[in-house]
């Protein structure tokens, strides 16, 4: 089917890169993650039922959409896709978050539940963000001192080294990276694979959005780097949660979290034979659990959950 790469100005200045594919009356907007842009959903945007109108946009500063002001908070993203949606009048539409782009999703339909019909949680940051800790004494990572600063965040010699490698356009540097923990399982085609480090290294916000992922909190649970803000309790609508069985970046136990927060509005999908990235690992299962649920019949969830994370939700 057709897809398109567009893009409109906001009233906040920013332009927004989005693809659009053809497709019937049911909206689905797709929020990529950290280190990618709307190209990493290409995947679905080929494959996903014809009846679905699809969109995918950029978040500002990946893709080809600017960064003229850095942003704060993953929820500067979320207002970013309202403007954005507001410009091309979605008014009613399932929201899709992969990783990073998971936060940003909540955070939309924590603030603008009325434009949200589902959500869909593709192995996505924790409700309760994701940590990033000092180095010990050892080189690792020190679970009992996360950061709390953007100047820590830009310290870590991990966070230096990737962002280097992006800044000077590393294209081996950011394969080996991928390859140990997105692709660690399967590798894209050679087209798609040399396509996608093309888009990685357009990246010109690394750092801001670590620390968005850290300090980012939408629970009612206070933790080291943010207070929590309770946003999740706004959210009202049937969660789809999904992560891989073998995904190395979002753990268990974040998963878990985010269940435990959202309580009885979330279903949770484990996939089989997944890591990070289901688009590349196996579309097919990731298309038949997304398009099962957006096509079941209830809209009415249940309120979110104030419970500490100790229930993994319903599992399939």
């Amino acid at each position: 089917m057709k897809v398109q790469l567009k893009s409109v100005e906001l009233p906040n200045g920013e332009t927004l890169g989005y693809r659009e594919r053809d497709g019937g009356d049911e909206v689905v907007v797709l929020i990529h993650g950290n280190m990618n842009s709307s190209c990493h959903w290409d995947v679905v945007l080929e494959q996903m039922d014809p009846g679905y109108k699809l969109y995918a946009v950029d978040l500002r500063g990946f893709g080809i959409s600017t960064y003229h002001t850095p942003i704060e908070s993953l929820s500067d993203f979320a207002a970013d896709v309202k403007q954005w949606a507001d410009m091309l009048g979605l008014t009613r539409f399932a929201l899709v978050g992969w990783s990073t782009g998971g936060g940003v999703a909540m955070e939309y339909a924590a603030a603008y539940p009325e434009d949200i019909s589902r959500l869909v949680l593709l192995a996505s940051v924790s409700t309760r963000g994701y940590p990033f800790y000092e180095d010990g004494a050892n080189g690792l990572p020190d679970v009992t001192r996360r950061i709390t600063t953007i100047e820590g965040i830009r310290s870590l010699t991990r966070n230096i080294l990737i962002d280097s490698a992006n800044m000077r356009r590393d294209r081996q540097f950011m394969k080996q990276l991928y390859e140990a923990v997105i692709y660690d399982r399967n590798q894209p085609d050679e087209t798609r694979y040399e396509t996608y480090i093309d888009d990685i290294l357009t990246q010109r916000n690394l750092m801001d959005v670590y620390h968005a992922l850290n300090t980012f909190n939408v629970s009612v649970f206070d933790h080291e780097a943010s207070a929590g803000s309770g946003a999740v309790k706004r959210i009202k609508v049937p969660v789809l949660v999904l992560r891989g069985v073998h995904d190395f970046v979002i753990t268990e136990a974040m998963t878990k979290e985010t269940l435990a927060d959202l309580g009885d509005i979330a279903e949770f999908i484990s996939l089989s034979g997944c890591g990070h990235s289901p688009l590349v690992d196996d579309p097919a299962q990731l298309l038949h659990e997304m398009e099962s649920f957006l096509t079941s019949t209830s809209d009415v969830a249940p309120e979110a959950s104030t419970a500490p994370a100790t229930s993994v939700g319903q599992t399939k």
